[in-house]
């Protein structure tokens, strides 16, 4: 997987080729819509190329003639095919709009979909900015791509070919002369497409890292604060900022240096038109309403050109940010699900580690030969020292990672032979810090759970002491919770993500210091709950703060990884071993 940082402005032509081809596969469910807006535009097309023949028929039947009824006739037929011509243009760029935002709407969600597979490994390597400038940024500039892009640049061909079909039609020489001033602005077209071709995918790179340096420091701004970091931050900030600055600055000088020589081009080709095409006039050549025409058709001539080129600025653009949403959605599934899974009619909760040895990448195993062995109803405790592999344990357990060796079985079935939403359903997790979502208290506890009625969700709070903090809330269960909770107190965030757990009735329980950080009434309240939690349910315990352990079935001593020591209370102080020792320091006894 290539990270936010990729360089994605290195492509090859052959690889946009490709980019497009995917592109085009989120275009087929809207076939309907997009044929319909390339009719309309051939239609408008016509239309506008109408215009300027209306003119010369005007002045050279009618005007120069004295003919006021023909006159008004023309004019008549002008007005219609102005009002027809808005019409179709409002239709039409009605229909774009919708067909980018279906556009839009399925690739962000294709997005989402996939995001939400991906193993917490994923998430540990990516940025959460730059994960999120992909689902919302990089696809804003593909639905300019669908709104404005394809079907306009299509339209502007169209255009063009009509426009040099006329300009044949009504003159030969002054259309070669017209044409003459083409072939340098192709020249310039290409030269300015292949300079802003790496300027667009350098700018997403560095919108990328900046959303992430932002969401970083938002996040973490106590800490900021706290270690007065304010400057430095705003050191590093600048240098990425001024970064994009300087790429949208080089794209920037490349248009100012490209629209303004189009315009000279037009000017000129429209002076060569009025030299040649008056002295034709006046010698009687051609008729006047034909240089009037053919000086309107060369002024619409260079608006496609000019649009062209613009539309190549989107194109450019939308391939950087294809080819970084591309390679997203083509980021496998570290842990996909069995094609034919396992279902158990019922989970008892028995939990069997088989010689387990994991890490998260090659310096060394977080875990290694873990073997032990949970009844239904029993109860573990897991102790050791910061960075023994305690945590690591539990989040194998959810299939959050996959180990690189042995077995982990739930009732006697290999966790990869099962789904993993059918797994992760019947285990409850409560973690030391709390994450809580935007919504109000009841959305916390159930999570959207339609099969969670109000009832369930006011007794599992009531069951672990949460009810009576809620209802002195000013809205009780409906009072809106802040960004991660910032409103609720560390052990209140943790008494609602108890009830949660009882709330969806897990037969696997895992806390993971879940009485840490929190004062001693608190730690009172959630010591009753964690009792109520624990009671007829297979729990896996991760504790500092040995005095709360002391009831369970089990301790496990997990020591740099392996499993150094297992059983009761007094079995292991009886040892006189790791466990001996860290129940001396805590307690001096």
């Amino acid at each position: 997987m290539q990270t936010t940082a990729h360089k994605d402005g290195v492509r090859s032509r052959a690889s946009d080729i490709r980019l497009m081809r995917r592109l085009l596969e989120y275009f087929r469910p809207y076939q309907k819509q997009l044929a319909l807006s390339f009719f309309l535009l051939i239609v408008i097309s016509v239309l506008q190329l109408a215009g300027p023949y209306l003119v010369k028929v005007a002045i050279d039947r009618y005007i120069l003639k004295n003919d006021w009824a023909g006159l008004n006739w023309i004019v008549g037929v002008y007005l219609v095919v102005l009002l027809a011509t808005f019409s179709l243009q409002y239709v039409q760029t009605y229909g774009m709009q919708v067909f980018g935002q279906g556009i839009m709407h399925d690739i962000r969600l294709s997005l989402f979909s996939h995001l939400q597979k991906m193993s917490l490994s994923f998430f540990n390597r990516n940025p959460v900015g730059g994960i999120v400038t992909r689902v919302v940024s990089d696809v804003e500039t593909l639905s300019e791509l669908s709104t404005q892009g394809i079907v306009e640049t299509a339209g502007g061909l169209i255009t063009l070919i009509g426009i040099i079909a006329a300009l044949f039609l009504l003159n030969g020489k002054l259309a070669l002369l017209t044409l003459l001033a083409l072939c340098p602005l192709l020249y310039l077209a290409k030269r300015y497409g292949d300079k802003t071709r790496d300027v667009y995918g350098n700018i997403r790179v560095t919108t990328a890292q900046m959303n992430s340096f932002i969401q970083e420091n938002v996040s973490g701004m106590s800490t900021v604060q706290l270690f007065n970091r304010e400057e430095e931050n705003l050191n590093r900030f600048k240098r990425i900022n001024k970064e994009n600055r300087d790429g949208q600055l080089k794209s920037l000088l490349y248009s100012a240096v490209y629209f303004p020589v189009v315009e000279v081009f037009s000017s000129l080709a429209l002076g060569i038109i009025l030299w040649q095409g008056g002295g034709e006039v006046i010698q009687g050549a051609i008729q006047l309403g034909v240089l009037v025409a053919f000086i309107q058709y060369v002024q619409r001539f260079f608006q496609p050109i000019r649009d062209l080129s613009e539309k190549y600025n989107i194109l450019q653009a939308a391939l950087a940010s294809s080819e970084r949403i591309f390679s997203l959605l083509d980021t496998p599934e570290e842990m996909p699900d069995p094609q034919r899974p396992v279902v158990l009619p019922e989970v008892r909760g028995e939990i069997a580690f088989q010689d387990v040895s994991f890490s998260y990448n090659d310096d060394g195993h977080a875990l290694k030969g873990i073997t032990f062995h949970l009844e239904p109803g029993e109860s573990v405790a897991i102790v050791g020292a910061t960075g023994a592999g305690k945590t690591s344990l539990i989040n194998l357990i959810g299939r959050f990672y996959d180990i690189q060796q042995g077995r982990i079985l739930i009732d006697g079935i290999d966790i990869r032979k099962m789904d993993k939403r059918f797994l992760r359903r019947r285990i409850g997790i409560v973690l030391q810090d709390a994450f809580l979502f935007a919504g109000d208290i009841e959305y916390n506890i159930r999570l959207g759970e339609a099969g969670i009625p109000p009832e369930r969700v006011y007794e599992a709070a009531r069951q672990v002491n949460a009810h009576a903090f809620i209802e002195k809330l000013p809205k009780g269960y409906r009072e809106e919770v802040q960004e991660r909770g910032s409103t609720l107190s560390l052990g209140q965030k943790q008494l609602i993500s108890f009830a949660r757990v009882l709330a969806f009735d897990p037969r696997i329980v895992i806390l993971d210091e879940a009485t840490s950080s929190v004062d001693t009434e608190t730690e009172l309240l959630i010591r009753d709950a964690f009792t109520r939690l624990i009671k007829g349910r297979t729990s896996i315990i991760i504790a500092h703060r040995l005095s709360t352990i002391r009831h369970v079935d089990k301790i496990m001593v997990i020591d740099k990884g392996e499993l150094a020591e297992m059983g009761s209370h007094e079995q292991l102080m009886a040892k006189k071993g790791i466990y001996h020792n860290l129940y001396q320091l805590q307690f001096g006894r």
